[in-house]
Order: C-alpha cells, then sequence, then structure tokens
C-alpha cells in the first residue's frame, strides 16, 4: 500500500468513526423512551454534515497530486 493509499485510508478511518461518535452522542443526548424529535433532526443533520463533509475531503485530497 502505498503512502497516498494509506492517507485516505486513515482519512474515512477518522470520518466514520466520527460519525460513529457524534450518532452515539445523539442516541444519549436526545432520548426520552426512545429518540425525540430533536435527536431525529440532530441525527439527519449529522448524516448531511457528514456527507458535505467527506465530499469535501475527498475533493481536498483528490486534488493533492
Amino acid at each position: 500500500m502505498d503512502r497516498d493509499a494509506a492517507v485516505e485510508a486513515v482519512v474515512a478511518f477518522a470520518g466514520v468513526a466520527l460519525l460513529a461518535g457524534v450518532i452515539m452522542w445523539i442516541g444519549t443526548a436526545y432520548t426520552s423512551d426512545g429518540l425525540t424529535a430533536n435527536g431525529g433532526i440532530a441525527l439527519v443533520a449529522a448524516i448531511g454534515f457528514f456527507i458535505v463533509f467527506m465530499s469535501v475531503v475527498g475533493l481536498g485530497l483528490s486534488r493533492r497530486y
């Protein structure tokens, strides 16, 4: 595995780990016998932010070459 592939793999793993952490935090912070309405909105916002964030990171990594 070359250096560029390793960097991309680490960045992808870190992004997914961050998303998992945010989802877990939302699940514990916005709960009352299940996920609250505000928790649902926060979850959708977190997923949307993850998509935009990873797209920007991917674009940045692709322009390094």
